[in-house]
Parts: C-alpha cells; structure tokens; sequence
C-alpha cells in the first residue's frame, strides 16, 4: 500500500496577503505526514517590477515574460516569495527547502513558442492574434524519485514556479502545471491528494455566491459548464490542470479556499464520468 502525500498549490492572492499566508503555512504544517508546497507570486512581481521600472503585459490573465520580466520574476519567485515561506515554515517545525524546477533538474520544460490566441476587446469583439510569450516554459518532465529521495529523508520541498531547459535558461511557468505535474511525478510513487488553494470556497456555479460552491467535477460536467459560461477564465486552465492529474494516477484534486487544506471542504475534481 503506498504511504499518502498531500501536495498544496497556493496562489500569489494568498501569497501576498499576510493574514492568509500565515494561517495557510500553520495549517500546512498542521497537515500530517509527507507533503509538498507549490506557490505562485504573480502580483508581488507585479509590484517589484512596478518598482524597477519594468513595464508588466499580460495577455488573457498570463504574463509576457521579456528578459527584463525573467530576472524580476527569477528574484521574486526563487527568492522572495520562496525562502520567506521556507524560513516560515522552519518556525512552525517543517523542515523545508526552497526548490526551483531547474535545482536537482526536478522540472524540466521548453520554451513555449509563439500561439493563437483569441483577445476581446472592450466592446466585446473578439479577434485571433499570434502572442509570443517570451520566457515561459511549458513542462517537459519532473522528477519525481528525485522529489521522493528529498521527501523520505524528512524534507518538505517547496516549488517556487520556476523551470529549466537544460541549456541553461530559466524559465517562468505557470504554478497550477508545477503543481500538476508534480502531483503526476509522485503519482507512481505515493497515494497523492493535491489541493489547489485559492480565495475562493470552490468552484462557483454563481462567481458572486460563495455558498454555490460546486461539489464535484468530472470531465463531462467541466464540458458542460464550459460550453455554458458556467466555468470560464482563470479557472479553465486550473481545472484542466486537476483533471490532467486525475487521469495520471493521483488518487483526489481539491479546489478550495486557503483555510480550508485540510481536504474536507471544496470542489473534488475526479475521472469518473
């Protein structure tokens, strides 16, 4: 029987909110056994970009990372963001290390090359336009028996949303995929339950209703509610991200809100149609 791991992924709302950051690292280190912490940090690279004077684009909710952008966000994510959680959580009693994708070659990715995407405007026109988004990586391979060595010897790895090539460049990739793939890494490995944490109860029906959270999500209800406006935005790309891990083997996905990791409350994501 395979030991279980808990694998949180914490978005940069919560990151940046020292009320919520605090109560999710007690709540995290609450979590008994093996686990793993993935964050983003998306709008405190926005602000010390802002800061340096480096001009922030974002296209569709996802940032174009420039060269000027990747050492913000280098700095920001490996550094600020990562080693004050690491640091924090040393104080609550976990003894955690601070990773990025390109340390031990956990996640490896390639540089994502130009797409098509549809824009909408103000007036609610829309229009396909070829985006290159600079240095963002879209993931090849993570390690996980690399993750596991760390993990057995009592180490809690926390993933800053970070890869590498192999040639030797960094590259920005989005924190929902670090945490997925991740999560499918261990898969083999571990009986997995990956929390996806945000500031939201779950999944809403009704975006202004925090009560009309959705209980579960199979593939074919994520169709449906797709194709009617139900899910859309932000929350296309997370959820595809869970349902990409339910496929690869990890046993539950939760979406839910940063107090509530322990499993018990939110949208469960799963493969059963």
């Amino acid at each position: 029987m395979k030991e279980s791991i808990t694998i949180v992924k914490v978005g940069g709302a919560v990151v940046e909110d020292e009320l919520q950051l605090s109560q999710l690292l007690s709540d995290f280190a609450a979590i008994p056994g093996r686990k793993v912490l993935v964050h983003g940090g998306g709008r405190k690279a926005t602000k010390m970009a802002e800061r340096l004077g480096v001009e922030t684009h974002m296209v569709n909710g996802r940032r174009i990372t420039d060269a000027a952008m990747l050492e913000v966000v280098t700095m920001v994510y490996g550094g600020l963001v990562n080693k004050n959680v690491v640091a924090r959580l040393q104080a609550h009693g976990v003894n955690a290390i601070g990773l990025t994708g390109a340390d031990a070659d956990i996640i490896r990715s390639h540089k994502r090359p130009p797409v098509a995407i549809t824009t909408t405007d103000n007036d609610g026109g829309t229009q396909a336009v070829t985006v290159d988004f600079g240095f963002v990586g879209d993931v090849d391979l993570a390690d996980g028996d690399m993750l596991a060595r760390l993990i057995e010897a009592g180490i809690t790895p926390v993933v800053a949303p970070l890869t590498h090539d192999g040639q030797g460049h960094i590259l920005n990739t989005n924190a929902d995929t670090m945490a997925s793939e991740t999560a499918k890494a261990l898969a083999p490995l571990y009986d997995v339950t990956l929390i996806f944490a945000f500031e939201k109860r779950g999944v809403l029906r009704n975006p202004d209703d925090d009560d009309s959270v959705i209980q579960t999500i199979t593939h074919a209800d994520f169709d449906r509610y797709r194709a009617d406006g139900t899910i859309s935005g932000g929350m296309l790309p997370k959820i595809e991200n869970a349902l990409s891990a339910v496929d690869a083997g990890v046993r539950r996905v939760i979406i839910t809100k940063a107090d509530a990791i322990d499993g018990q409350q939110g949208t469960v994501i799963v493969n059963e149609e």
